[in-house]
């Protein structure tokens, strides 16, 4: 994944995923003007998603939301990855809903709207389990809750290098995820969601 502080710089990614190779994808972040041939060209290189970073840009970078969701699913089958407080989705829900592919980093970040997350999870969209050091909640919690509405939606995501995170990655985050839904469910979340959620074409 690009991180917020390298912007709309493609560089770092196609290099990291040409060493990485077959099976590992890329999600980007693009200017709203970014020509089809470019996204094109990166999905050659394994992209399969364009992240709208609110936590870092503010609501205004939800403007292109919508049109630029759909053009990139129509183009390319990408689906919209968003860095959003949960807090702020009552107000994002009904735009978020139109979209026809969604996820949602962090498990949302905030306590306060995690319940219209559990409407969007209920609808459809999906929530990474990732970045547990920059959360305010209760993981395990979270967790639970995803998962009991749509155990297809969760997927594990280190956020490594944790950069600008309060707390980075820690193997006993993989090791709360386990111990909270099981054998069965943990291979899911860790590892055969995700699987099927960046390796689909529709």
């Amino acid at each position: 994944m690009s991180g917020s502080f390298q912007g709309y710089d493609q560089s770092y990614l196609k290099e990291a995923l040409s060493r990485l190779g077959k099976g590992f994808f890329g999600v980007t972040q693009l200017p709203e003007n970014v020509t089809d041939e470019e996204i094109l060209s990166l999905d050659a290189h394994g992209v399969k998603a364009v992240r709208f970073n609110v936590k870092r840009g503010g609501i205004e970078t939800l403007t292109h939301l919508d049109s630029f969701g759909q053009r990139v699913y129509e183009l390319a089958g990408w689906h919209v990855e968003v860095y959003i407080e949960a807090k702020l989705l009552p107000e994002m829900e009904d735009t978020i809903k139109k979209l026809p592919a969604v996820s949602i980093d962090h498990l949302g970040l905030t306590t306060s709207g995690f319940e219209t997350l559990l409407k969007l999870v209920e609808h459809g969209v999906r929530v990474k389990a990732s970045g547990f050091g920059r959360i305010d909640m209760d993981a395990a919690e979270a967790i639970r809750g995803i998962v009991r509405v749509n155990p297809e939606a969760l997927m594990f995501g280190s956020d490594l290098p944790s950069t600008r995170a309060p707390r980075p990655f820690l193997n006993t985050d993989i090791e709360l995820i386990q111990e909270t839904v099981g054998d069965e469910l943990a291979e899911k979340v860790l590892f055969s969601n995700a699987a099927q959620w960046y390796g689909k074409k529709d």
